[in-house]
C-alpha cells in the first residue's frame, strides 16, 4: 500500500496517531514544545517516561502486553498504543529502530493504529471523530429519562474536567 507496514504489534489503547519517532521521554517532552507531534518509542515504558508519555501523541513499545505499564497509561491518557511490537528493534544509543532490513530514524514519520496493531512507515491521515445531528439527538432523547449516575475517579484536575 501507500504507507507500507513496518510491523505489527497489539493493539492495546485505541486511536490512530502519527508523528516523529522519539526514543526518550524528554525529547518527546521538549518536541512537543516546540510543536511537534511525536510518539514515543520504548522497548517498555516506566513511571519515569510519564512526562513523554503525556507529551506523545501515541506510544510504540517492544515488549510488555495488554496489561503493561504503557497500556494502561496509555488507555487512561486516552492516547494509541501499540505494545509488543517484537520484531522491533530498538537502539537507544543510535537513536533508531530497525525491523529487517528497513532503519527509522529518530524523528522520522510513523503512524500506529491502537485498533490493529499495525505500525505504518510515513504520516498517514487521520480525522477527528465528529458527532452525528442524529446521534446528538438520540443522546438528549435518552438525558430525558435516564436515572443511571457515573461517578470516576480522576488522577488529575485536568482529568476531573
Amino acid at each position: 500500500g501507500r504507507w507500507p507496514r513496518l510491523t505489527k504489534g497489539l493493539p492495546a489503547s485505541p486511536g490512530a496517531a502519527a508523528g516523529k519517532v522519539v526514543f526518550t521521554a524528554e525529547e518527546a517532552e521538549k518536541r512537543s514544545r516546540n510543536g511537534e507531534k511525536v510518539l514515543l518509542v520504548r522497548i517498555e515504558t516506566s513511571p519515569d517516561d510519564i512526562g513523554g508519555l503525556h507529551a506523545a501523541d501515541g506510544v510504540l513499545t517492544t515488549r510488555c502486553g495488554l496489561t503493561s505499564h504503557a497500556a494502561v497509561v496509555a488507555r487512561t491518557m486516552g492516547r494509541p498504543c501499540v505494545a509488543g511490537a517484537r520484531e522491533l528493534q530498538v537502539d537507544y544509543a543510535a537513536r533508531r529502530m530497525t525491523v529487517g532490513d528497513v532503519t527509522v530514524l529518530e524523528g522520522q514519520l510513523v503512524t500506529i493504529d491502537g485498533n490493529t496493531g499495525d505500525v505504518l512507515l510515513g504520516e498517514v491521515p487521520t480525522v477527528t471523530p465528529k458527532l452525528s445531528k442524529a446521534f446528538r439527538t438520540i443522546m438528549e432523547w435518552a438525558d430525558e429519562y435516564r436515572t443511571l449516575q457515573v461517578r470516576c475517579n480522576a488522577e488529575t484536575p485536568c482529568d476531573a474536567q
